[in-house]
């Protein structure tokens, strides 16, 4: 599984019911720095490209309903708040983001892991939202990602940073996290060489998934 970052986004709110509304947004096309090299290395970035996780989030399950995607606590299955197919969260997807709207019911408030974790929240102290996907078989989609070579232009920030732009990805949960980074471990996980002719660009410038 590899995960994404992003800061923000998060908004939580009281029903009449008793139940919270949690709602928040993954945007696509922001460039996320893994790691700055260091003292040798060269720096790495990630983009998730517009509507990349687009295909379990829209396409039905071989049941006929929605692919299941969770929303966790840290990556935890063994904390979650909301799920597709229990109906207690709803997934948007557009161009622009992903956005998501979960009901924690008054039974799961009484959690003692599910108050904390609202406790935190209220705090502002988890104020990120992180994805954690796979990238699809090649049968099923040739080029799911691409890695580029950033400009050499350190006035507006870009330093050759080797960039892996995901362009579709199976989806399979969002995250609250406290720092919406990527872990040493899920770096290492990515393919990050470059092609054998690479281009360089600056910034600016069929088959059934499961």
């Amino acid at each position: 599984m590899l995960w994404g970052g992003h800061n923000g986004g998060l908004e939580l709110r009281k029903r009449a019911s008793g139940a919270m509304a949690l709602a928040g947004r993954f945007p696509y096309g922001k460039a996320a720095v893994l790691t700055d090299g260091g003292r040798t290395g060269r720096p790495r970035k990630e983009i998730i490209a517009p509507k990349a996780f687009g295909y379990r989030i829209n396409t039905p399950s071989d049941h006929g309903g929605p692919k299941d995607i969770h929303l966790l606590v840290g990556h935890s299955y063994d904390r979650p708040l909301a799920s597709v197919r229990s109906g207690t969260l709803k997934l948007t997807d557009t161009a622009e983001a992903v956005t998501f709207e979960a009901v924690i019911s008054p039974e799961m408030q009484q959690v003692s892991w599910v108050q904390d974790i609202l406790a935190a929240l209220a705090a502002g102290l988890i104020i990120g939202i992180s994805p954690g996907f796979r990238l699809p078989p090649k049968r099923a989609v040739e080029e799911a990602e691409k890695i580029e070579q950033e400009a050499n232009d350190p006035e507006n920030g870009m330093h050759q940073a080797i960039i892996r732009t995901v362009m579709a990805a199976l989806l399979y949960e969002l995250s609250l996290v406290t720092r919406p980074a990527y872990p040493e471990t899920q770096v290492e996980e990515r393919n990050w060489r470059m092609p054998s002719r690479p281009r360089i660009r600056s910034l600016h410038s069929v088959e059934r998934w499961r």
